[in-house]
């Protein structure tokens, strides 16, 4: 697994991009939304070596952070524009709201492409990259108000150690939120969405990346994932509260959410 990835991180995003058509944008769009973050949340992105949810993550906060700002102003009519100006100007040096992201992911190529990215983006602030296993997390106990991973779980070697991992480092209160390729529901589009992952995905892997094996092996990971209720009970196995999920696109993906309570 570990060459997998090691040998797609530079052409990762591009072949994202091809194999969804794009709509993995929305899925991790959506993700961040059911997360709705607020200024001060310490978030754990695990798997996330390329930094498409961190990214997103930083984006969301910065917004809240804005809209709260507006709000603050708009009840000091009284001040003078140089009053307003200074408080304007000191809550726009933390524009997070002290909020930060650890993006942790087990390979150093994701990481760097993750970094590169970064860098060529703007985003610094709030930001950190580790090299860790999900099934052995390098962080304390009761650490992270959420933990994410997305289209990364079903990649690791022990599902049950990972999850048991995130409950370990969330906060009590803290909020696990998991997405990833799963089952799809209705009979007709199941049968399409295999024929597109085995007959297509495989040869966009070759064409755009050089790398036939690579996305059959992806293809095939996706396949043998344990569906919906099936990862719903290993998430309730390693501790976690009001378990659900969440299908999109049919179960195409599958977003779960548990807490630690």
């Amino acid at each position: 697994v570990y060459q997998v990835f090691e040998s797609v991180a530079k052409k990762y995003d591009v072949m994202n991009d091809s194999m969804t058509l794009g709509i993995h944008r929305v899925w991790k769009d959506f993700l961040v939304h059911k997360m709705n973050p607020c200024p001060g949340t310490l978030l754990l992105d695990v798997a996330g070596g390329t930094g498409d949810i961190a990214f997103r993550f930083i984006n969301y906060v910065r917004s809240v952070r804005e809209r709260q700002l507006q709000r603050k102003l708009k009840q000091h009519q009284n001040l003078s524009w140089q009053e307003i100006f200074e408080n304007y100007q000191e809550d726009k040096c933390n524009s997070l709201g002290d909020s930060q992201v650890v993006v942790c992911d087990i390979n150093r190529e994701m990481l760097k492409v993750g970094k590169q990215k970064a860098q060529h983006l703007g985003y610094s602030e709030g930001l950190s990259w580790v090299l860790g296993n999900a099934e052995e997390l390098p962080f304390d106990d009761d650490k992270f108000d959420v933990y994410t991973i997305a289209f990364g779980i079903r990649n690791v070697t022990r599902i049950d150690l990972a999850l048991q991992e995130a409950y370990r480092v969330l906060k009590p209160g803290g909020r696990f939120l998991c997405l990833e390729f799963s089952h799809v529901s209705n009979p007709l589009l199941s049968r399409l969405y295999d024929l597109y992952s085995f007959q297509v995905i495989p040869v966009l892997g070759e064409v755009i990346a050089g790398d036939w094996r690579s996305y059959q092996y992806l293809v095939e990971s996706i396949r043998q994932f344990p569906p919906q209720e099936e990862l719903k009970a290993m998430i309730e196995d390693a501790g976690f509260f009001k378990v659900d999920y969440e299908n999109l696109n049919f179960g195409i993906v599958a977003i779960h959410s548990g807490f630690k309570l």
